[in-house]
């Protein structure tokens, strides 16, 4: 029943949250979706008929608080999930600070401080934080450097939000995927200077799929931990 379920997502604009958004969506969930500026805003309203959007810049997390502080907010939030990710490879020896800081930003202290934001609303619901974490959050590989000490990093703050919710009826549920066919696969592929093979990786729908078993899973239960590798 719609206005049963609310959803904060972001990254819905491709890949694994778009896949996401709308499998939540067509079953009549109520989701809110993260945009960075209006005009993203807009197009999100216009692929997702009745979603709500909330527009805040993930790549400037001091910013985050100020800008939702001039929209109006959910008054519970069931699930927060956390699927927006930006990647830069490179080796150590190339990387300035500005590559390590913009993939910190996005892909570990934007999460952070949307989850500070919302936890009031997490509580209130004894809701599901799903954080969709990465391959290299458990192993970092050559140029992978700074992609992986972010992605470490967020496992890093899963497992202590869990620890620091469990009381209060919070699950936390962190996702490792392998290499899935999206946008941000074919930018690695560049990057690596090799030829990109959509059909060779992990369909969105399928990591999709884990996620919704996750929040969907009965409440005597909590998946803290899914490894969603390539089956081909």
């Amino acid at each position: 029943m719609a206005g049963m379920t609310t959803h904060l997502i972001t990254g819905a604009g491709s890949g694994i949250g778009a896949a996401v958004a709308r499998r939540l969506n067509e079953r009549g969930d109520d989701i809110l979706l993260v945009a960075r500026d209006a005009g993203r805003a807009k197009e999100l309203e216009a692929r997702y008929p009745g979603a709500g959007t909330l527009v805040a810049d993930l790549a400037d997390p001091d910013r985050i608080s100020w800008a939702l502080g001039h929209q109006s907010m959910p008054e519970t939030v069931d699930s927060l999930l956390h699927i927006a990710g930006i990647v830069d490879l490179g080796p150590i020896a190339e990387l300035r600070p500005k590559t390590w800081h913009q993939q910190l930003n996005v892909n570990l202290i934007a999460p952070a401080e949307l989850t500070r934001l919302f936890l009031p609303q997490l509580r209130a619901a004894e809701g599901h934080v799903v954080f969709v974490n990465s391959g290299a959050g458990l192993n970092a590989h050559a140029e992978w450097g700074a992609y992986a000490a972010s992605k470490h990093g967020l496992k890093a703050l899963a497992d202590s939000l869990r620890h620091e919710e469990h009381a209060a009826g919070v699950r936390v549920t962190s996702v490792y995927p392998g290499r899935t066919a999206s946008p941000m696969q074919a930018k690695v592929h560049s990057q690596e200077g090799k030829e990109y093979d959509a059909s060779r990786w992990i369909d969105p729908e399928s990591v999709a799929t884990a996620i919704l078993t996750a929040l969907d899973l009965p409440r005597d239960a909590e998946i803290n931990d899914v490894t969603v590798r390539p089956g081909r």
